[in-house]
């Protein structure tokens, strides 16, 4: 059942793009009610964590994104930081546009995103967690610990940005020291299943380049063609005993890139952002009514 707080109804394509085109225009100036979007270089500019601290949770939404260690570097990928602080405030700004989810401001008027260590007991404050560029993630085994704790009391996170062979099995390596795959397998999500249609009807998950692969390579989505590693977007999932999705993962595309950079680029914007705000929010109304 939907609870009448977060969602409203399955939404057209159509209706999105119009209620996130009229606040782009805007957002290169000033966006309406004092939020402003981040827009790189010329907005907030690459941030120190933000760590969580509990008077930043009184029950509304934060975009609360997990601190971790890589042991290597991908191409175009920044670890934990990924996008960060980009991504969370301007999907935390729209999320609060587009439905009646509170979104839980600071002092500035703007949304009050922290980072956690996976250690941290504040984790427990986070209905969602987020995480970027996992492929090359090592959890500790208190992370491993927590996580699986996490999970069974009723967490859920949501991953991205993430790209080919080496990326993905490094990723389900240590996804599966926190949720042992024999019992919780990772399935490919079915363009039937409700988080397609949580608020907006989503047929497909696109693939995603960076806004800065995107335009290097002649509006080339696909950031492993290269090495012919990344032949389309994997839409992924890992549900509990009753059906309840706990991990969402979008593989080989960079849902998260629609968001932070939606203020830099039009063109960037039109193509991409609607659908990739679209797969958020239905990702978040999931979770928050599951």
């Amino acid at each position: 059942m939907r609870n009448p707080q977060y969602d409203r109804s399955v939404t057209s394509r159509t209706t999105l793009v119009t209620a996130l085109t009229v606040p782009i225009v805007c957002a290169l100036a000033a966006i309406a009610s004092a939020q402003r979007i981040w827009v790189g270089r010329g907005g907030f500019g690459r941030e120190a964590p933000k760590w969580a601290k509990r008077a930043n949770f009184d029950g509304g939404f934060n975009y609360c994104r997990g601190y971790y260690t890589s042991d290597r570097r991908e191409d175009g990928g920044m670890g934990w930081w990924t996008d960060y602080p980009g991504a969370d405030n301007n999907f935390s700004v729209r999320l609060g546009e587009l439905t009646f989810v509170r979104v839980k401001m600071d002092s500035t008027g703007q949304p009050d995103n922290v980072v956690l260590q996976l250690t941290d007991p504040l984790l427990y404050q986070c209905p969602i967690l987020f995480m970027e560029d996992v492929g090359t993630v090592r959890f500790s085994e208190e992370e491993v610990v927590r996580l699986h704790d996490y999970f069974l009391k009723g967490g859920f996170l949501y991953v991205d940005d993430f790209w080919g062979t080496q990326a993905w099995e490094q990723w389900v390596y240590e996804l599966g020291r926190v949720l042992p795959p024999n019992k919780y397998p990772i399935f490919d999500i079915p363009p039937t299943h409700p988080i397609m249609h949580s608020l907006y009807d989503v047929k497909a998950i696109e693939q995603v380049s960076s806004i800065q692969f995107w335009y290097r390579n002649g509006g080339s989505v696909s950031e492993r063609a290269w090495m012919n590693d990344s032949p389309h977007s994997d839409f992924r999932g890992i549900q509990d005993e009753h059906g309840r999705l706990m991990v969402v993962m979008t593989h080989n595309t960079d849902i998260a890139d629609t968001w932070e950079r939606e203020g830099e680029s039009r063109e960037y914007f039109e193509r991409f952002s609607p659908d990739g705000y679209a797969i958020g929010v239905n990702i978040i109304l999931y979770a928050l009514t599951h």
